[in-house]
């Protein structure tokens, strides 16, 4: 056979073989559906109300839930905090989780490109070159002429394989490797939210120690000069020494709270430095103080129907879920004949020249059917177990649905809670600082005891730190409120969003 002639055949092979991959539209095993959202029209109980009460403090506004508004992608804005927003983008652009998350969604995508490769044939090119020598012995026996004969034998051929997706296994296998991808998709999703959001409650929590190391010094200041006082009038005898010892005790007792704040605080530093993918050594110039930031008044909490679109771990269950429906017909598949076609051909000489002259050309051509007659069960076993798995994932899934409403209902309930609590710790401050204030006026004529100098002063200590904290309460539960509603991630645009939806559209399912 000429080369032409060769060329042509194989040129005649290639609509068959495009033909037989075209035989692989259908696909056996379920199509997956996506899980109806649940129908709801409130996060929690009619006892929520709208909007929270108000206090007259910094911090202390009333914030009412918007459900017609979405949560912007970039929700740390709504703190109107510069120094917020900087270390965010530092953090997104060095965080070494999320770079490993990007690597592992780039890992997955790769892989379902791999295993699209199996709806195409696979062309292999040989080469081979073997030198030989005849026995001299056999030589003449095998009716030679020569008692010896060396010579080189050059063969070159091609190789083709082809497994027709018939039932659409390899279908179902795509779409699984699909399911998978999607999911870590959103699991960069997920990691990208838990960064801000631990961002933004780190930053937070060290404006929470600098405000309780503020009203500590204070507290400290205030006891030191009632001290100053006792000792004045010690030395003019209008007190006992015992007076004198007590306050002492107390200011020991006030300043010894103190250093262990101090120590949260560089603890707190060295974990915003690695949270923004720096050295502790590195500490970010970014400073927080609770006065800088500012309490979101209008909290964007969206329609109850859209969160299991918007959470990030509700959306990676849902690919477990369709990855795992693909499975139980990848299963299905494999119990079916499995149907492959080979085909080779090249030429052979003793020249390099001529292994494809007249006579030295050789090819074939084979189709094969294998079914499986007996396999001990092993087969029909991989089915249910893929059904199994199926049934676990969507188990998952509806307890990750359940999860997610339930930490939206907890963070607006705790929202509810924590401004009523700052309105009774503003007012029990203002009323113990009426009291010390008090208290030690009378203590400048010597009105009254130490025991009540050291009452008022305690108790203007703890209302002070309660009032600190409930401020900060408030402000890492509309942290928490923000990351439990999705993050915002869906309103991006431009280069952001296409770095995580970038991929490849799904397979058909029809």
């Amino acid at each position: 056979m000429t080369r032409s002639a060769w060329s042509r055949r194989w040129t005649r092979a290639t609509p068959a073989l495009l033909g037989a991959a075209l035989l692989s539209g259908c696909a056996v095993g379920p199509d997956f559906q996506r899980p109806a959202p649940p129908d709801l029209v409130s996060y929690a109980r009619p006892s929520l109300q709208p909007t929270t009460t108000s206090s007259e403090v910094p911090g202390g506004e009333a914030q009412r839930f918007v459900a017609e508004q979405q949560l912007p992608p970039r929700w740390w804005t709504l703190f109107e905090s510069p120094s917020l927003d900087a270390l965010m983008a530092k953090a997104l652009s060095a965080s070494p989780t999320l770079i490993a998350a990007e690597a592992a969604l780039r890992q997955a995508w790769e892989l379902v490109y791999a295993q699209r490769g199996a709806f195409f044939p696979t062309v292999q090119a040989g080469f081979s070159a073997a030198g030989q020598q005849t026995s001299a012995t056999l030589s003449p026996v095998l009716g030679g002429t020569n008692p010896s004969s060396t010579f080189a034998l050059y063969t070159t051929q091609g190789l083709l394989s082809f497994t027709p997706d018939i039932f659409g296994g390899n279908r179902r296998q795509v779409e699984a490797l699909v399911g998978l991808a999607e999911a870590q998709r959103f699991q960069l999703e997920a990691a990208r939210l838990t960064l801000t959001s631990s961002l933004a409650a780190v930053a937070i929590q060290e404006a929470s120690l600098r405000a309780q190391i503020a009203a500590t010094e204070e507290i400290i200041a205030i006891v030191a000069r009632s001290l100053a006082l006792f000792r004045r009038q010690y030395e003019l005898g209008a007190v006992a020494r015992l007076d004198v010892a007590a306050q002492e005790a107390a200011l020991a007792q006030v300043q010894q709270t103190l250093p262990p704040l101090v120590k949260q605080l560089e603890q707190t530093r060295d974990l915003l430095a690695v949270l923004a993918g720096r050295f502790p050594a590195e500490a970010p110039e970014e400073r927080f103080e609770l006065a800088e930031l500012r309490l979101p008044q209008d909290l964007p909490v969206g329609l109850p129907s859209t969160l299991v679109e918007h959470r990030p771990d509700v959306r990676v269950a849902e690919a477990q879920l369709h990855a795992a429906s693909a499975q139980i017909g990848v299963a299905l598949a494999n119990r079916l004949p499995q149907f492959t076609i080979t085909a080779s051909g090249g030429g052979q000489s003793t020249s390099v020249t001529q292994m494809f002259a007249n006579g030295n050309p050789f090819w074939t051509a084979a189709g094969n059917v294998l079914q499986t007659l007996f396999d001990a069960g092993t087969l029909r076993h991989r089915q249910r177990a893929a059904e199994a798995a199926f049934e676990q994932a969507a188990a998952q899934y509806r307890g990750t649905v359940l999860s997610a409403f339930q930490n939206v209902a907890d963070a607006l309930h705790a929202l509810q809670s924590d401004a009523e609590t700052l309105k009774a710790a503003v007012a029990a401050e203002q009323a113990t600082k009426v009291s010390l204030d008090l208290t030690l006026a009378a203590q400048q004529l010597g009105g009254v005891s130490y025991l009540a100098v050291l009452t008022a002063q305690q108790a203007y200590r703890q209302a002070l730190l309660t009032r600190v904290q409930a401020q900060v309460a408030r402000l890492a539960d509309t942290v928490a409120l923000f990351q439990t509603l999705g993050g915002g991630w869906w309103s991006r645009s431009g280069r952001e969003a296409t770095m995580s939806t970038e991929a490849a559209p799904l397979v058909s399912r029809e």
